[in-house]
């Protein structure tokens, strides 16, 4: 089977605590919060489910442990119409990872146990039956440094379009880019990744520093809709106001919207509009799946 589009990247159970406080007390204290839910997280996971929901034959390959978290994740996955043929699954090697996001309004912390997601590799790619696809998305580039390494190699030698999104880095060293960026089709960080990355405050200095390096950069802005650096041609696009529920996972929504118009064919300004309604429509409910955007949803 040929698919639109393959992830790979993390996947992991998201547990959401909203109206965490912002110093939990410690010494056995328990301390009541707003709420708390259970639901599939990892920013690969979460642009997969939202480009199937968008339309697209999706695939993802990632690496979980043999446990309940990841028979979780590989069910929730499969529920959305993702084929996970190409995951691998782990025997006792740490476990899945697994995610606490603390909430509080529209900030969150965010506290990761990587599990076996720095064990995912190229390998795992061209092991897998998922590679025959149009367009390669990796996701979270500096967790899985093994995959990170060779990735710059893989883009250059596959046949299909690509894109990256480094997500955040917990080192804070933004290093290693170079190489990899030459040869990726879209770049699509945030506007605090994209200022770390050039090490440039103006945003549309640090849009135009990204395609100078040989990728097209379309970079999120959160309330402030996007912007992409095209073709010598800076694009904005806004965002409608909208009542936030939960923003987790938003910008990988984002993400699934801007890969999906552009797999069916619209130009860079129109799929910066649908990603923008797309990482928006998203934030109504919480859990960065429960309500993503449908194709009619994300263009009307």
């Amino acid at each position: 089977m040929d698919f639109d589009l393959l992830v790979v990247g993390d996947a992991n159970p998201d547990v959401i605590v909203a109206g965490a406080p912002r110093a939990p007390a410690f010494g056995q204290r328990e301390q009541l919060v707003e709420s708390g839910r259970l639901t599939l997280g990892g920013s690969g996971a979460i642009t997969a489910c939202g480009a199937a929901r968008l339309g697209l034959r999706t695939a993802f390959t990632g690496r979980v442990g043999d446990d309940a978290a990841g028979w979780f994740v590989l069910g929730e996955l499969t529920q959305r119409d993702v084929d996970v043929s190409g995951c691998v699954v782990e025997a006792g090697a740490g476990g899945t990872a697994l995610t606490v996001v603390l909430t509080d309004g529209h900030d969150r912390a965010i506290l990761t146990a990587p599990g076996c997601l720095d064990r995912l590799t190229v390998a795992d790619i061209t092991a897998g039956v998922t590679v025959r696809t149009h367009h390669v998305h990796v996701s979270s580039y500096f967790l899985q440094p093994r995959l990170a390494g060779d990735l710059a190699a893989y883009f250059a030698s596959t046949e299909a379009t690509t894109s990256l999104d480094t997500n955040d880095d917990p080192s804070g060293a933004w290093k290693g880019l170079d190489d990899v960026l030459a040869v990726t089709g879209y770049f699509l960080p945030n506007d605090r990744e994209a200022r770390h990355i050039t090490g440039v405050t103006d945003l549309e200095r640090a849009a135009r520093e990204l395609a100078a390096r040989g990728t097209t950069p379309v970079i999120k802005c959160g309330a402030d809709g996007a912007l992409a650096y095209a073709d010598g041609e800076l694009v904005r696009v806004p965002a409608a106001p909208a009542a936030v529920v939960d923003a987790v996972g938003a910008g990988d929504s984002f993400n699934a919207g801007f890969l999906a118009a552009r797999a069916k064919g619209l130009d860079v300004r129109r799929s910066l509009e649908v990603a923008v309604r797309a990482g928006t429509l998203s934030t109504r409910a919480a859990g960065g799946t429960a309500a993503q955007a449908t194709w009619e949803e994300a263009t009307s």
